[in-house]
């Protein structure tokens, strides 16, 4: 409920489906701008345009606290948790 808005690299849409099944995310809060199957994921850019999306977002909403969250491959995954002053 802390949480404001949410970036999760969804390029698959099985695997943010489930994850966000599992995890009880309202989907309400998450890549409410679309996320990488709607916006796309350059290789090599995957953090900066989900930072530069939740930052956006966060600003455009006139809320304080965001999430991004991305897989790195075979199997690991990097997040970060991001407040607007």
């Amino acid at each position: 409920d802390d949480i404001d808005v949410l970036e999760i690299k969804g390029a698959w849409g099985s695997q943010y489906i489930y994850c966000a099944d599992k995890l009880g995310l309202d989907l309400k809060k998450v890549n409410k701008r679309g996320g990488a199957i709607a916006l796309g994921h350059p290789l090599g850019m995957t953090g900066s345009r989900q930072i530069t999306t939740l930052l956006n977002t966060l600003r455009d909403e006139d809320q304080s606290l965001g999430v991004v969250s991305m897989c790195v491959g075979s199997g690991m995954g990097a997040a970060a948790v991001l407040r607007r002053e």
